[in-house]
Parts: structure tokens; C-alpha cells; sequence
């Protein structure tokens, strides 16, 4: 099992640790809902070293973005981010991912922990369809293993990361980012997030680590900053209605069905992997649709939890789950019949073989 550079305070603060894509990691802290609150009303700190990142460089960059992500790569300019998604030559998705222009030659790849290997192939294939070259020092190289990653989000982060920086970032600007020194080291400080509730995340080399953590550590006591687990990493994102990889989206799952019709661009010199299926299924429609659902009788909807219609007839199935700690009632995200993806349409979670009541609302739900 692979340890990030953070590993060791974690422990030595006390984490649950656990086995997460090959990684031992913190899930709790002092316990998901107090850690849910504070990165919604404060800040806090997530290891996420166990993410991916992959570079693509060179005069074909571009050339092979277009082809394996739906999203317009040509629309980034230097600093921005994207969010998009890897199709699978399937009508599925590979990943989603971030993709940063660094220059016009050159991009970072944020890809999910547990896909890594999964997505290096993958563009390591299709590279080779461009005769790019992987390695170190070639146009694509995954850089994952020497890379540590740790996101301060919350409404105060951005107080407590402009304390080790030199330049203005409080106000830069949302899915932006900067390569600069933060904290006296090289580093990317992107503001994307995956919990909804502002902040940012700092890449630096494994060796910078120790100097990153302590330094951020001595600028977050007096805001009251917390580490922060997993567990309320996806309860927070959840809230958000933002998908995971591997419950909400994976191989056998469409962006189109998944809601993500927005970073799938159908643009002129845009062959991307799947398009004809795509544009086939934005002409024809989709079977089903991913929604949010919340809860009016009691009960935490879990993942492969069934989704009915009043009368109990299977309509669907719960793809990510949770009691929110904002609403204080379940909230759900799930696949069902594209006839009862409108929102307001009520439907039922079966729970131990009881029908609780439920209703198709609007995303995010907080």
C-alpha cells in the first residue's frame, strides 16, 4: 500500500486510516460531520496526493486532447482549467478529469487516483496513434508518484494560503490557476474544488511537502483550520451534486446520461473519441438521466439502493449516498427512466423493502 508524503501526520493526529486506489488514507478525523461543518463554515485540509497528473507536451498537445476529451481544449488559454471527461470508444467514460494549460505545448492532467494507470495507458495510446512518445523527458510523462497534493478549501482558505504567498490570490479567479512559490516553494496553486465552498488546491514536488505542511499549519491556526478525511470529502462534494468516478460515472455510463452535456462539445475540428455516438444520442435522447433525489421520509439512501416510482415499480438505482450534514435529511444521486428525471417528480427509495418517499429536486442541493 502506497503512504503520500502527508501520510505520517495523519497518523500522528489520529486519523482512521484506510485503504483508498492503493493508498493508505485518512477517512475521519474527529468524525465526518464535524469536519463536514468546518470546511462549510471555516477551512480545511484534504491530502490528495493520491490523485494523477500526467503531462502532455509538445506540437501535438492540443492535437490529442481534442481526440480523447469531449470538452473544447481549444477554448483554455494560459492559466485556465477545464474540466472534461476521457470518452471510452464505447459510449463510456475512461475519466474525468482536470486538464491545465501551462502554454500552448504544454498541459497538466488531474486525473482520478484509483484510474491512473487505467487513463496513462489510454493516452499513451492514443498518443502513439500522433507519434508522441512517453517517458521521462518525452511529450507524455505521468509525474503522479513525484508530485504531493493538498487542497484547503472553505470560506477562510484563501485567507490562510495568502499568508505564504507573496502575490495577491484571494481573489483569482474560479478554475484558474497560477504556477508561483507558495510558502518559499515551487508550486501550482489552482482554485477549482470539489466541495463547493471556495478554496484551492497546491501541487508541489514530494520533497517541498514537509516545508508546505508546516507552513500551512502555522498560517491556519488562527482561522481554526482542521484536517479533513475522505468521509466528508464525499459527503461535501455530494451536497454539491459533483459525480465520483467509479459510483456516479464510469465505463458503461454516458456524459450525456450523466449530466454532462456541458463539457461535451460538438465543435468544428473536433473528432473526439465516440462523438458519432454522442451526437446520436443528444438527437435521439437518453433512456435514463442522472438526478438528484432528496428524501421526505426517513432514512440515508445508499449506493445500488433501488429507486421506484410511488406505486414500487424499479425505475432506477441510487449511485452515491448520504444523510447531509447541511440538510439534516438523505440526499441521493442515481440513474432513472428519463421520465422521471423532471424535477419535482416523486419517487421512492426501497430501504429494508419499504418504499421511502423521495422527490427528484434540483443540483446541488445545498
Amino acid at each position: 500500500m502506497k503512504t503520500t508524503v502527508f501520510t505520517k501526520y495523519h497518523i500522528a493526529n489520529g486519523a482512521k486510516m484506510a485503504e483508498f486506489a492503493g493508498y493508505n488514507m485518512p477517512i475521519e478525523f474527529t468524525g465526518i460531520n464535524d469536519e463536514h461543518m468546518t470546511v462549510r463554515e471555516k477551512a480545511g485540509v484534504f491530502d490528495v496526493s493520491h490523485m494523477g497528473e500526467i503531462w502532455v507536451k509538445g506540437p501535438k498537445a492540443i492535437e490529442l486532447l481534442q481526440k480523447i476529451t469531449t470538452n473544447d481544449v481549444t477554448k483554455l488559454f494560459d492559466g485556465k482549467v477545464q474540466y472534461t471527461c476521457m470518452p471510452n470508444g464505447k459510449g463510456g467514460i475512461v475519466d474525468d478529469i482536470l486538464v491545465y494549460r501551462i502554454d500552448a505545448e504544454c498541459f497538466l492532467l488531474c486525473v482520478n487516483a484509483a484510474n491512473t494507470e487505467k487513463d496513462w495507458q489510454h493516452i499513451c495510446a492514443e498518443g502513439a496513434k500522433l507519434g508522441m512518445e512517453s517517458g521521462h523527458g518525452k511529450q507524455l510523462y505521468n509525474a503522479s508518484d513525484e508530485i504531493c497534493q493538498l487542497a484547503i478549501q472553505g470560506p477562510l482558505a484563501m485567507k490562510i494560503v495568502q499568508k505564504m504567498c507573496a502575490e495577491p490570490v484571494e481573489d483569482m479567479e474560479y478554475y484558474t490557476f497560477r504556477k508561483m512559490e507558495v510558502a518559499g516553494v515551487d508550486a501550482i496553486l489552482s482554485i477549482t474544488g470539489y466541495t463547493g465552498s471556495g478554496g484551492c488546491e497546491i501541487y508541489v514536488a514530494n520533497e517541498d511537502g514537509d516545508k508546505l505542511w508546516e507552513a500551512l499549519w502555522a498560517a491556519g491556526e488562527e482561522y481554526g483550520l482542521k484536517n479533513i478525511g475522505l468521509g466528508a470529502r464525499d459527503t461535501l462534494r455530494l451536497e454539491k451534486g459533483f459525480c465520483l468516478y467509479g459510483n456516479d460515472i464510469d465505463d458503461t455510463t454516458s456524459p450525456l446520461e450523466a449530466g454532462l452535456g456541458w463539457i461535451t462539445k460538438f465543435a468544428e475540428n473536433k473528432p473526439f473519441i465516440d462523438r458519432e455516438k454522442m451526437e446520436a444520442l443528444k438527437a435521439n435522447g437518453v433512456e435514463r438521466k442522472l438526478v438528484g433525489i432528496k428524501l421526505i421520509g426517513r432514512g440515508v439512501p445508499r449506493h445500488e439502493y433501488k429507486i421506484a416510482s410511488p406505486e414500487g415499480e424499479q425505475i432506477g438505482h441510487v449511485t452515491s449516498g448520504t444523510m447531509s450534514p447541511c440538510l439534516k435529511c438523505g440526499i441521493a444521486l442515481g440513474y432513472v427512466k428519463t421520465a422521471y428525471a423532471k424535477v419535482g417528480t416523486k419517487v421512492a427509495i426501497v430501504i429494508r423493502e419499504r418504499l421511502i418517499e423521495a422527490e427528484v429536486v434540483k443540483l446541488p442541493f445545498v
